[in-house]
């Protein structure tokens, strides 16, 4: 408690410290207007004071002091004030915010510095005087020897301890104003709202572009070297050549999970990090997958495939590139969970381009619902709700189906 008062305390003389400047400023301006001398230890200087707090305002408006007034008020006053997002430009919202607070705390502070300076010598002269006895002159004070000694520093102490409580309540004061002036503005908070959240939307969009693309390469990867043990105890050229092409595509699989995910883990990096370099960039600009890359996926695939796709070269880039990665997220779960070939089917259809992906049942049974969570399908919704589609996705004649409707224009 003690240590929390000082501290305050320090933050106040610091105010009045900041507050000399304009006050001998205002003196030596008073003193030209009247043709006296200034002096700062007069009491008639009270006026000068009050003039200047409006300069004070001013200044504040314009000077960058709210950095500075920021960490007093967090290191010294103990206050729980936010730091603002920064900003290209001051708002006027702001600008008063920090010159209220600036005035506020030099105005505080000057006071309390004054009657710190006064008070505290004032008081151990007393308590001296008590003990040692009254000098011949005072400047028209008059103590004596005994009760009237003790009278006075009585007074002296009660000075002290109003000083203290004054000191207590302006610091208690500034710190339950600092988070409301210092603090973010509206239209701050609001950016970093905005920014908040898309931080939350790339987040979301790179945790589906490496569970879509690291997902589908991993369930390959895993059903081609399955294959391959099963056929490598066969000794004939049929089963060599079949493990050949499984683990050529697990490798190849394996190859493009791992540049989609260092690719990701690039978006990641800061933009302004030193260690940045020309590698990095070409990292950074390496082209997204789209629907001219369908053939590639299925063959990398493993699975049988029947596919049925159109002419797709007048999908827009951004529809193409979510387009395909619904198709790999529908026959990633299809190889996962399905037996038998897989249907797929991707044509434009007026404004909208359809794609559907079927496949059959599960092996010795019918279906079980074992898409019916998931980050996967949830994935896949987020994507065609950002593009203002539609998406289907559940059992269809013993087997599982997945339809989405894409508009190839943001206001169809």
């Amino acid at each position: 408690m003690t240590g929390n008062l000082f501290r305050r305390w320090t933050c106040l003389i610091l105010g009045g410290a900041l507050l000399m400047p304009y006050m001998m400023v205002g003196v030596l301006v008073a003193g030209l207007v009247s043709g006296e001398p200034g002096n700062l230890l007069l009491p008639a200087q009270i006026g000068v004071f009050a003039a200047m707090l409006p300069v004070v305002a001013v200044t504040g408006l314009f000077l960058p002091v709210r950095g500075l007034e920021v960490s007093a008020a967090q290191g010294l006053l103990g206050a729980r004030v936010r730091t603002p997002p920064r900003q290209t430009g001051r708002t006027w919202q702001e600008r008063r915010r920090t010159a209220a607070w600036f005035t506020l705390h030099l105005g505080v502070g000057g006071v309390l510095s004054g009657c710190t300076l006064a008070i505290l010598p004032f008081t151990a002269f007393t308590l001296v005087v008590l003990f040692t006895g009254p000098p011949p002159d005072l400047g028209g004070m008059e103590i004596t020897p005994g009760w009237n000694a003790v009278l006075w520093a009585l007074g002296g102490v009660a000075l002290l301890i109003a000083l203290i409580a004054l000191a207590a309540g302006a610091g208690e004061l500034l710190a339950r104003l600092a988070p409301v002036l210092l603090g973010p503005t509206p239209s701050e908070r609001l950016a970093a709202a905005e920014e908040h959240a898309r931080a939350l939307a790339e987040r979301n969009r790179l945790a589906r572009e490496l569970h879509d693309s690291v997902g589908h390469a991993l369930s390959v990867v895993t059903l081609q070297a399955a294959a391959a043990g099963r056929v490598l105890d066969r000794d004939s050229d049929d089963a060599r050549a079949t493990a050949r092409t499984a683990l050529a595509a697990v490798e190849q699989s394996a190859r493009a999970a791992l540049d989609d995910l260092d690719h990701v883990l690039g978006l990641l990096r800061d933009d302004a990090s030193p260690g940045r370099d020309a590698e990095d960039d070409e990292r950074r600009t390496t082209p997204q997958a789209t629907l001219a890359d369908l053939g590639e996926l299925i063959a990398t695939s493993g699975a049988s495939v029947q596919r049925q796709v159109g002419d797709l070269s007048g999908v827009p880039a951004v529809v193409s590139r979510e387009a395909y990665r619904i198709v790999q997220e529908a026959l990633t779960n299809a190889i996962k969970h399905g037996h038998g070939p897989v249907r797929l089917t991707a044509a434009v259809h007026g404004d909208d381009l359809h794609l559907e992906v079927v496949n059959a049942q599960r092996g010795g049974g019918g279906w079980s619902g074992g898409w019916s969570g998931g980050r996967g399908l949830a994935g896949m919704r987020e994507r065609v709700r950002l593009l203002r589609g539609e998406l289907e996705a559940g059992p269809a004649a013993g087997g599982w189906r997945v339809t989405a409707r894409l508009p190839l224009r943001s206001g169809s």
